[in-house]
């Protein structure tokens, strides 16, 4: 294979062949020439584009470290040159074998940063020969399966991040993966109180104050459907608002613990998984009573008031799925307790 050489001029010389299906273009260049020319596609979860995990800083110094030293080495640092509407990029001759990518003046960051994030993160100023594959011309999507494909396995990787993945690229969530179709639309909804609350894995507005990650939410809502059964009698809508409906409740009935999620366990994952056992017991019981929030309302401040959901309260130390096990017999205990003393006082 002919080396490649990558220069400031937005000219580079590589070999363009076949990677399995997809056509790519190989070669070598300086870290410090691939940084200028790259960058990250980071999911913003404001405005739902990209897909990529946030930035972490000390693993890209901890490689930068790396990569330095005598006889280090690295896997090819993959790319994509997303499809052109622009004419921003250029193979000159477009065929297989010996050519030439020529980029436009002013349009460096032509290259997405498919698989080397992390390891080009700090190499702005490294000389050090790198090599490289590109994919040619793949739009985001196809993009995104690749990405998907390569790191799912990859340590670090946010688990809610690749549900994320999960949901851009099915064809009809909301019948393929109920729980985390109802739950990508907790925290899209404007009138949910989880809105833009739940950790997708990428970059949020400055200062949102998070409660739980994407991944504790869809696990908490299809233990919660396994245990209703409400798909078999309506629409992942209807289960979608009753959802909804649920946690609104908890927001008004528990406003105080609500607002102050670093110093309650109400919104941490074992409250969370708890709290969904909850909602289960109230819709089996609501008969032909209607879920809403008026509903879940009544029936959470009937007893909701009688636990500590401070961090250090009822549930201090409890954790894993044996905590979240504790945790429902103790809700249900209060609850029982509460009961018996309405019936009594009715």
């Amino acid at each position: 294979m002919k080396d490649c050489i990558l220069t400031i001029e937005h000219s580079i010389s590589c070999q363009v062949g076949w990677s399995a299906g997809r056509r790519v273009a190989i070669g070598f260049a300086a870290a410090r020439v691939l940084y200028a020319l790259s960058f990250a596609d980071v999911l913003v979860e404001e405005t739902g584009r990209g897909y990529q995990r946030r930035f972490n800083a000390k693993h890209s110094l901890d490689f930068r470290k790396y990569i330095q030293k005598e006889r280090s080495s690295t896997i090819p640092l993959t790319f994509n040159l997303r499809a052109n509407p622009t004419d921003t990029w250029s193979l000159n001759p477009d065929i297989d074998g010996p050519t030439v990518l020529k980029v436009r003046e002013g349009h460096e960051k032509v290259l997405v940063q498919v698989d080397c994030q992390h390891r080009l993160g700090h190499l702005n100023d490294v000389d050090v020969q790198l090599p490289f594959m590109m994919f040619l011309g793949l739009d985001e999507r196809a993009e995104m399966e690749i990405f998907n494909v390569i790191n799912s396995k990859a340590r670090g990787l946010s688990n809610s991040l690749l549900d994320f993945h999960e949901a851009s690229l099915a064809s009809n969530l909301g019948k393929e993966k109920a729980e985390l179709y109802i739950a990508i639309q907790l925290n899209a909804d404007p009138d949910s109180p989880w809105h833009k609350q739940l950790d997708l894995g990428g970059t949020s507005t400055s200062g949102l104050k998070r409660r739980a990650s994407l991944r504790t939410m869809q696990k908490a809502i299809k233990k919660f459907l396994a245990q209703t059964q409400v798909l078999r009698k309506g629409s992942v809508e209807d289960a979608k608002s009753m959802v909804v409906a649920f946690w609104s409740a908890v927001s008004v009935v528990l406003a105080d613990a609500w607002n102050a999620p670093r110093a309650h366990v109400l919104n941490k994952g074992i409250g969370v998984y708890a709290l969904m056992e909850i909602a289960a017991d109230l819709q089996q019981e609501a008969a032909d009573q209607v879920c809403d929030k008026r509903y879940f309302s009544h029936k959470l401040s009937e007893f909701i008031d009688d636990i500590d959901w401070t961090q250090k309260g009822t549930f201090d130390g409890l954790g894993g799925q044996s905590g979240v096990t504790k945790m429902v017999a103790s809700i249900r205990e209060v609850r029982g307790k509460a009961r018996l003393t309405l019936v009594k006082h009715g």
